[in-house]
């Protein structure tokens, strides 16, 4: 059965008072000038009221977020390519589950891969972002990298905003931004991953996790 629009509006204002809750995490965040809006180094998780299909239900790593626009991986969202064309070599290197990720509709020709690393590693190869995780460059051979790390997980395109979307979004409430572990980053169950940091976050956030699939439907 269909819910009234009272109904619905009643969930949006407590998706809205969710969003506004503090979290029970502490995280460093950049100092820069941009750091108050920034989303950088954090996750970005898509309230249930998000129903655009491409992002319903994911979580999203920051790469960057300033004036210039902002752009992350979606880290939920396995595939079932397991092969490659060049990338055979690091396949077996992936984490379970060994397919490529689905990181966002933008550039899915563009593969980008984040590692954990087990063993402080040069310059070459990778660069650091946080909390101990890199990007890494592909077009090295795998056996010159593979004892640096302890994760490993590729995804095909990225998702974008232009300058001052995301913050839009942000301020209508499509989005929670949230601490993340890198545990997060190479889930062995992405699928769960959504619910999961939520519940993580406490308070009326973890409400959410809750919510069924069709928020409009009973």
């Amino acid at each position: 059965m269909l819910h009234d629009h009272a109904t619905i509006e009643i969930r949006r204002m407590l998706i809205r008072r969710a969003a506004e809750a503090p979290t029970r995490h502490n995280v460093v965040v950049d100092t820069s000038p941009f750091a108050t809006a920034s989303t950088k180094g954090r996750v970005l998780v898509a309230v249930p009221l998000l129903d655009e299909p491409t992002f319903h239900r994911t979580v999203i790593y920051m790469l960057q977020h300033n004036e210039d626009g902002a752009f992350g991986l979606v880290i939920n969202k396995p595939t079932n390519e397991t092969h490659v064309r060049g990338l055979d070599p690091w396949m077996h290197h992936l984490s379970e589950p060994q397919v490529v990720f689905d990181g966002g509709p933008v550039s899915d020709d563009t593969l980008i891969a984040l590692a954990a690393l087990a063993l402080p590693a040069g310059d070459e190869g990778f660069t650091q972002l946080d909390n101990g995780i890199s990007t890494v460059d592909l077009s090295t051979l795998p056996d010159e990298l593979a004892e640096s790390l302890h994760h490993l997980r590729v995804f095909r395109g990225y998702s974008g905003w232009s300058p001052g979307q995301l913050d839009d979004e942000l301020s209508e409430g499509a989005w929670l931004v949230l601490p993340y572990t890198p545990g997060d980053l190479f889930s062995h169950e992405p699928n769960e991953l959504w619910r999961r940091v939520l519940r993580r976050a406490g308070g009326p956030k973890a409400l959410l996790a809750e919510a069924p699939e069709q928020l409009e439907w009973n």
